[in-house]
């Protein structure tokens, strides 16, 4: 699939599925390579700008995003997107693990991961460390799209 991002960029978990997203860490430089075409932006404040399209949803470090409608439908935006010709979508906090694990792990069971194996999918396939606290584990577990 042209446009999208493959497997050997820096941070980029395949899901079952096949789509592929970018999960990294916003105080870190930008990776080398092609830029997202797409971002989501877990923050507790605004994000900086960028020169993509983007969405920031409000989410302080080390605990759940602000409003859970809002997140499910901003990941399963994501989610959809991903699935789309020519898309890359990034998914970004501040460390690029707790929220961005979390995250990830949710697209994963938007991608038909069970939601109790979906942290253990991340962990393996994009950090080891992904997903921090008990309650982000619990949301996952939880999380439906």
């Amino acid at each position: 699939m042209t446009g999208t991002w493959q497997p050997s960029d820096t941070g980029v978990l395949r899901l079952p599925s096949g789509r592929t997203v970018r999960g990294r860490a916003l105080r870190r430089p930008l990776p080398a390579g092609p830029e997202p075409t797409y971002g989501v932006y877990l923050l507790g404040g605004r994000p900086p700008e960028v020169p993509w399209e983007s969405r920031w949803l409000r989410w302080p470090d080390f605990r759940l995003p602000a409003d859970g409608a809002e997140a499910r439908a901003v990941l399963r935006a994501a989610w959809e997107r991903a699935g789309d010709e020519g898309e890359r979508v990034e998914i970004a906090c501040g460390g690029g693990r707790g929220r961005t694990g979390t995250a990830l792990a949710c697209l994963a069971v938007l991608d038909g991961v069970r939601a109790d194996r979906a942290v253990e999918f991340v962990r393996r396939g994009y950090d080891g460390r992904a997903v921090e606290t008990p309650w982000q584990r619990r949301y996952v577990r939880r999380f439906s799209g």
